[in-house]
């Protein structure tokens, strides 16, 4: 078995607590490992003038830290799977999902309780056209503004009294233990989170059998059946996480029910379908549910918004 472990990682706070976590739990599964951090600056983590949907590309926050993977300076990587492309370069892999943690938002504030609380035109930062959608549709009247940065970073900013709100993913909160003076989840049904919100992943080269082995024990069936769902929702829509899509899994016994959602960055022109199947059919079931919201006028949205936010 290898001695020694090489985990890539971008250097937020975020991420960095996502790698040791992983670090951790390899260390305490393989007595005497040794496990070393490699931090890698990402394009997303250097253009942060810049909203991500027009920053372009998929992903922003990969492929630097892929190109460690393929060149041999790392053994694996952490990443959050809502950041991760749905196709990945020859050789690689994410083939172990560890527990989900919450894929909520959250609505954050000093002085507003909750999305009805804020007053008239107040002042909101997101820095995902999936929340500004959503947003949108529950409040017009609101101004929302791209909020860019790491967590701790936007948060500071709301407590630094720059927005009257911010909106954020739950399980990076939970992760860091950072909070506001008020604080508000907004899930389903009434506000769906991003692909594999929520979720780890971790990559590593499909030739490296020993590490494969090494990592098995942190998959998480439960968790893995809910991404796929999900993930394969994206495929078929050809999205990344820089447009407004949408996607939430349920999972009973042998039965996944997959939400699906696309509209417009304004909120307008909703399209909301759902499926149900068996678990084992979890990826076709999302690409199943993509062809039937594109038929439902979900191709025109999305061509509409890539057209929009690329400037052309």
């Amino acid at each position: 078995m290898k001695d020694t472990i090489v985990i890539a990682t971008r250097g937020s706070k975020l991420a960095l607590w996502q790698a040791e976590h992983i670090s951790a739990r390899l260390r305490e599964e393989h007595p005497g490992l040794a496990v070393e951090l490699l931090k890698i600056k990402t394009k997303g983590d250097k253009i942060l003038d810049v909203p991500l949907a027009k920053v372009g590309g998929k992903g922003l926050f990969v492929k630097e830290i892929e190109e460690a993977l393929l060149d041999g300076r790392a053994d694996i990587a952490v990443h959050s799977m809502k950041d991760v492309p749905t196709e990945l370069p020859d050789g690689l892999e994410v083939g172990v999902i560890p527990e989900r943690e919450d894929p909520t938002d959250t609505l954050l504030s000093v002085r507003y309780d909750g999305l009805d609380g804020l007053p008239q035109g107040a002042l909101v930062g997101t820095s995902s056209l999936r929340r500004q959608s959503q947003l949108a549709a529950l409040r017009p009247d609101l101004k929302i503004e791209s909020l860019r940065g790491n967590l701790d970073t936007r948060v500071a900013k709301l407590l630094d009294g720059q927005y009257d709100a911010i909106v954020v993913a739950t399980a990076g909160l939970n992760r860091l233990d950072i909070s506001a003076p008020k604080s508000t989840i907004l899930g389903p049904p009434d506000f769906l989170p991003a692909v594999a919100q929520g979720a780890l992943g971790i990559e590593y080269r499909v030739a490296d059998e020993e590490v494969q082995d090494m990592l098995a024990f942190l998959n998480h069936d439960h968790t893995k059946h809910q991404v796929l769902a999900e993930r394969g929702f994206l495929t078929g829509l050809d999205g990344g996480c820089q447009v407004p899509i949408a996607a939430w899994s349920v999972i009973e016994g042998n039965t996944l029910r997959l939400t699906g959602f696309v509209a417009d960055t304004d909120g307008s022109r909703p399209i909301r379908l759902e499926t149900v199947g068996a678990v084992d059919d979890a990826w076709e079931l999302g690409m199943g549910l993509a062809q039937d919201v594109l038929a439902a006028g979900g191709d025109e949205i999305l061509a509409e918004v890539y057209q929009r936010e690329s400037g052309a």
